[in-house]
C-alpha cells in the first residue's frame, strides 16, 4: 500500500499567505508581530475546517523562527521550523481537550509552563476543542491564563465559543473565523488540480464547494473522493452522481413547465427524480433554492449572491427574464408552505405533487385577475391611489390586490391563503376560511377560482362602493350570525351578551368586563366580516366597558345572604302551610 497523504494534509498551509479566506485574521496577527503587540492568549473560534488550528501552528512557528521573513512569515529552513515540521519541537505543545479535558490534564500542562524554553524565545501551548474542558479544568486554568510567564503563549481553538465560560473569554484575544466562500474554494481546488495534473470542470468544482458548506477541509475530502471515483478527469456528471446531488437541469425544466402550464412534463420530471433515489423533501428544498436564485437574477445588484459558475449564471439569467416575479414569489410561498407541512403529511409524494399542481396554474390565476372580461370587472380591479385606512382599534384593511406585471416588472405576489383543488367554495364558506386563516396567522393555499374571487372581492371592498344599507337591526343580525359561526365558546358567550350602538359608520360594542373586551379585540375576523357584509372599508368598531352592567353585578354580589331562619320566614310569608308542615313532622331549623 502506497504512502498516500490526503489533500487536507498534503496542501495544509505553512504560511499566513497560504491560508484561504481568513485575511482579516492573518493580517492582524502579522501586524501584531510587526508592532511587537502580541497578546499572551488567543482564542480562535469558528466553523469546522476553516483554518483555526492551521493559523495557530503557523503563529507558533513564527514566534520561534530564527529567520523570520520581512513579511513575518516562517522561513521553514531553520532548526526550529524543521523540528516543528517533524513534530519534534519541545517549545510547541498541542493538547486535544476533547480527550484531555480533566483537571489533572490541565495541572500537568501548568507544570510544563514553569519550565523555560530550551530553544527559542517562546513556549507555545495550542489547546484544540477547548470548549470540551470541564468546569473544574477551566477554573484550574484561569490563573495561569491570566498571568503566564513572559515566554508562554496560549492559543485556544474551538467551534463552540458559547460553551466557554466568560472568565476565560475575558482573558483571551478573540478571533472569529469565517466560512469560506464557494469562489475561493473553487480557486483553491483549481490550484490543486494543476499540481496533480487533474482536468476538472468548473461546474463540478462549484458543486464540491457548495457541498462543503464553507469548510475547506470538507471540500478537500470530497475532492479526494471524487478523484478516486473518476481518476484524472473530473466532470460535472461524475460529481453529482457520486455526491447524490440533483442536477440543475431538473429545476430548469420544472420552471419552464410552470411558464407553459405543462402539467405532464412536471409530473414526469418529478417521477424521474424519485426513481433516481431522491426524497421528495430534497427535491422541494432544491426547487426553493432554484426559485430564490431566479429572483436574485432579477436585479443586477444581487447577482453577487449567486454562487454558481458563469455558465449556470447565464442559464439563470435567461430563465429569470422569462419568469414573472409574481409567479416566482407565489411559487416560493407555496414551496415554503409545502415544506413546513411536509412532516405531517402521510403521503409525502402526493403532498409535494399537490403543491406542484398549484404552482402549475399560478400564471393563469394572475391572468384571470388582471385581464377583466367586462367593463364592470375592469373598474373593479382598477387600483385606488389612496392608501387603505385603518380603524380606531388598529385593525388593518384586507391585503392589497395583485397588479398586472408590466415591462419593468414589480414583484407582486398572488396571496395564497387556503388552496383547494376542487371547485370554489360558496360565499359563506369562503368568508369562513378567510376569517380562520387570518385569525390564526397561517398561510393556507387557495384554488384558482376561489383565489380569483377573493382577490376581486377584496379589491371591491378597498375601492369602497357600498351598495348595502347599514342599519342597527342589520348590524345586530350580522353580529349574531358571526356568533353562531366557528368561534370559541367563550367568545360566543361574549358576542351574544354584547349591546351594540350604531352611529354613522361607527359601531360601539358595550361589554360587561375587561376580559370580554380583550376577547373581542382578539377576534380579528369580526370587523372584517362587518366590513365585507356592508361593503364599507371605513367601518370602525369600538369596544367599551358598560359601567351600568358592572354596577348591576356589584349589587348582586353585595346582596346579603339569608340565614336558614330568615329563609323559613320568607317561605311562610309566601305559603303559611309550610309552618304547619314543620310543626306536624316536628322539624327543627339549623342555626
Amino acid at each position: 500500500m502506497s504512502n498516500f497523504v490526503v489533500s487536507a494534509r498534503k496542501y495544509r498551509p505553512i504560511r499566513f499567505q497560504d491560508v484561504v479566506g481568513q485575511e482579516h485574521v492573518t493580517q492582524t496577527l502579522k501586524n501584531a508581530l510587526q508592532n511587537d503587540h502580541l497578546a499572551h492568549a488567543f482564542l480562535f473560534c469558528g466553523p469546522r475546517g476553516v483554518g483555526k488550528t492551521t493559523c495557530a501552528r503557523i503563529l507558533a512557528k513564527v514566534l520561534n523562527c530564527q529567520n523570520v521573513t520581512d513579511d513575518f512569515e516562517p522561513c521553514g529552513t531553520c532548526s526550529s521550523c524543521q523540528s516543528f515540521n517533524e513534530n519534534a519541537s519541545f517549545n510547541i505543545t498541542e493538547l486535544d481537550a476533547a480527550s484531555n479535558n480533566s483537571v489533572e490534564h490541565i495541572r500537568a500542562l501548568i507544570e510544563q509552563v514553569r519550565f523555560q524554553p530550551q530553544q527559542g524565545e517562546y513556549k507555545v501551548f495550542i489547546i484544540d476543542e477547548v470548549h470540551m474542558l470541564s468546569q473544574q479544568a477551566f477554573n484550574a486554568f484561569l490563573k495561569t491564563l491570566e498571568e503566564p510567564p513572559p515566554y508562554a503563549v496560549f492559543i485556544l481553538a474551538t467551534t463552540e465559543k458559547h460553551k466557554i465560560i466568560p472568565t476565560i473569554l475575558s482573558r483571551c484575544q478573540i478571533f472569529d473565523f469565517k466560512r469560506i466562500q464557494v469562489p475561493r474554494m473553487v480557486e483553491h481546488l483549481q490550484g490543486i488540480c494543476e499540481e496533480e495534473n487533474i482536468q476538472a470542470d468548473t461546474d463540478a468544482l462549484h458543486i464540491i464547494g457548495q457541498k462543503a458548506d464553507g469548510a475547506l477541509r470538507d471540500a478537500l475530502s470530497i475532492f479526494d473522493r471524487i478523484v478516486s471515483f473518476s481518476g484524472s478527469t473530473i466532470n460535472y456528471q461524475d460529481v453529482i452522481t457520486n455526491l447524490n446531488v440533483l442536477d440543475y437541469d431538473y429545476y430548469f425544466r420544472i420552471i419552464d413547465a410552470f411558464l407553459t402550464e405543462d402539467f405532464a412534463q412536471i409530473m414526469n420530471t418529478f417521477d424521474t427524480i424519485l426513481r433516481n433515489g431522491f426524497e421528495p423533501d430534497v427535491f422541494l428544498a432544491g426547487l426553493s433554492e432554484h426559485i430564490r436564485n431566479l429572483l436574485v437574477c432579477k436585479d443586477a445588484a444581487t447577482l453577487q449572491l449567486l454562487e454558481v459558475s458563469n455558465n449556470l449564471k447565464e442559464q439563470y439569467h435567461q430563465q429569470a427574464q422569462l419568469a414573472p416575479a409574481s409567479l416566482l414569489l407565489t411559487a416560493l410561498s407555496l414551496a415554503n408552505d409545502c415544506d413546513v407541512n411536509y412532516k405531517m403529511a402521510r403521503n409525502k409524494r402526493l403532498h409535494v405533487e399537490i403543491a406542484l399542481i398549484k404552482m402549475t396554474y399560478i400564471n393563469r390565476a394572475i391572468q384571470q385577475v388582471n385581464q377583466p372580461s367586462s367593463p364592470e370587472k375592469k373598474n373593479l380591479i382598477s387600483r385606488s391611489s389612496a392608501p387603505p385606512s385603518k380603524s380606531s382599534d388598529n385593525q388593518a384593511l384586507p391585503s392589497k390586490p395583485v397588479e398586472a406585471p408590466t415591462a419593468v416588472e414589480a414583484p407582486t405576489v398572488v396571496e395564497v391563503s387556503t388552496v383547494e383543488v376542487e371547485a370554489a367554495p360558496t360565499q359563506s364558506a369562503s368568508n369562513h376560511k378567510l376569517r380562520n386563516s387570518k385569525k390564526y396567522g397561517t398561510m393556507q393555499l387557495k384554488g384558482l377560482d376561489a383565489l380569483t374571487a377573493e382577490v376581486a372581492e377584496e379589491q371591491a371592498i378597498e375601492i369602497g362602493t357600498p351598495t348595502v344599507e347599514i342599519t342597527q337591526a342589520k348590524v345586530v343580525e350580522t353580529w349574531m350570525t358571526y356568533a353562531e359561526g366557528d368561534v370559541k365558546s367563550s367568545v360566543k358567550s361574549v358576542l351574544k351578551n354584547t349591546d351594540l350602538k350604531l352611529e354613522e359608520e361607527k359601531i360601539t360594542a358595550l361589554v360587561s368586563s375587561k376580559l370580554a373586551e380583550n376577547l373581542l379585540r382578539q377576534e380579528q375576523g369580526l370587523l372584517e366580516t362587518l366590513r365585507q357584509n356592508f361593503q364599507r372599508p371605513t367601518l370602525s368598531l369600538e369596544i367599551k366597558i358598560d359601567a351600568t352592567k358592572i354596577a348591576n353585578k356589584q349589587q348582586v354580589k353585595k346582596k346579603k345572604l339569608l340565614t336558614p331562619k330568615e329563609t323559613f320566614q320568607n317561605m311562610v310569608a309566601v305559603n303559611p302551610l309550610v309552618k304547619d308542615l314543620v310543626e306536624r313532622f316536628d322539624l327543627t331549623l339549623d342555626d
